[in-house]
């Protein structure tokens, strides 16, 4: 692979569609082999844009918005970081020959919708699966439940992202208000939801899968807790039995060979003894997988700039981690932070601030990590220094 000099004629040109926190790491280790990098989002100054050679401001799901903006730009890979893009149109621009996709146009075509990518996993694959069903109407849903799926069970919106529109039923007199909310939180106005059932599992993880140029490699599995489908706190690695990750790593291979490609995946799953079900799959770095910012020699993020570069990766496990999220706390634009400067006294610690210029309650605006002997004191670390972070009006 030939890389070019940035601000030349020579430069290797990759555009990020989607420049949150994730894109921001990933925008950081194209810069430092350098890439000459495009950030592109919804809004402005977001944290990838911060960093980028150039920013633009679109709508991603306006196919139009995104075509004209690659005639513009001529990169030579289009990056998704986030699902809300018009992905007919990238399916289209790389048939066009216009630009490469990453992992493929079709693989981030089929992941943005849990239907396409469900129907992929378990009746192309063959992949084990929760009981699962697929909905037009609050009628369907409750034939669903009823013929099969059971309570309690889930219920998404086909196309949303970090856990919007997500509900845990245990009863009939919960439906309606569970398909109000798929409704509400859905990233495109489709009245479909997915419906699953509950599966009894001893812990979920993570699995970064990476296509590379040399095959398929696997990092150390990721524990996680998620609360209301948004991730809280994460680590590496996750204990498991030998069984259940070859299983896990039998399961990922399945799916990323079948959507192709390179780059990084994060392939969800659910452990329970030896048992393995699939759950979902993203072809780009996964929120969980921050934690690799302390754990790996590789981060998933220069994972993910190697792998599309076509160039060597190394995802071996440096010593165990942990990372835990520090929440806006507050609706509020420019906020600012107190208690850095003890959040980083934590041995081991560090933090990560994203630059989001406008923080929510529940808006992820930075992750504390940490580096440890064990898994345990990983956790304990991340979570005290955290907890010293202190959102405050700017």
């Amino acid at each position: 692979m030939r890389i070019g000099t940035p601000l030349s004629p020579s430069a290797t040109k990759v555009m990020m569609l989607g420049s949150g926190e994730l894109g921001k790491e990933v925008v950081i280790e194209l810069q430092r082999l350098g890439v000459e990098v495009i950030a592109v989002d919804r809004y402005a100054n977001a944290p990838g844009q911060q960093v980028a050679h150039r920013a633009h401001v679109i709508d991603m799901t306006d196919a139009k918005a995104v075509r004209d903006l690659v005639l513009k730009e001529r990169p030579h890979l289009v990056v998704p970081e986030i699902e809300a893009i018009a992905t007919d149109e990238l399916v289209r621009i790389e048939a066009d020959g216009l630009a490469r996709v990453i992992p493929t146009a079709n693989a981030a075509h089929v992941t943005m919708n849990r239907e396409r990518i469900r129907r992929l996993a378990a009746e192309e694959c063959g992949l084990p699966t929760s009981r699962y069903a697929f909905c037009s109407s609050l009628e369907e849903l409750q034939t669903a439940i009823d013929g099969g799926v059971g309570y309690p069970c889930f219920v998404k919106p086909v196309m949303s992202s970090s856990g919007k529109g997500q509900s845990k039923i245990k009863d009939r007199d919960q439906v309606a208000k569970a398909w109000d909310y798929a409704m509400a939180a859905g990233r495109v106005r489709q009245a479909r939801v997915i419906v699953e059932s509950e599966i009894k599992f001893d812990f979920e993880i993570t699995l970064l899968t990476v296509r590379h140029a040399g095959g398929t490699a696997f990092c150390d599995p990721i524990g996680h807790v998620q609360v209301d489908g948004d991730y809280v706190e994460s680590w590496q690695p996750q204990p498991m039995s030998k069984a259940a990750l070859e299983r896990s790593r039998h399961i990922a291979k399945a799916i990323t060979d079948k959507l192709g490609g390179a780059g990084i995946f994060g392939v969800e799953l659910f452990i329970k003894g030896d048992d393995v079900w699939f759950s979902e799959v993203s072809p780009r770095p996964h929120d969980t997988g921050l934690v690799t910012l302390v754990t790996q020699y590789q981060s998933e993020f220069a994972l993910h700039a190697r792998a599309i570069l076509g160039l060597p990766v190394d995802t071996r496990l440096a010593v165990p981690g942990a990372s835990a999220v520090i929440y806006g706390g507050m609706d509020a634009t420019g906020i600012a932070f107190d208690g850095v400067v003890h959040a980083l006294a934590v041995p081991g610690a560090e933090i990560r601030l994203f630059g989001k210029p406008e923080s929510f309650k529940k808006r992820r605006m930075g992750v504390a990590l940490a580096r440890a002997e064990t898994i345990e004191l990983a956790r304990t670390r991340a979570k005290q220094a955290a907890g010293f972070v202190q959102p405050v009006v700017g």
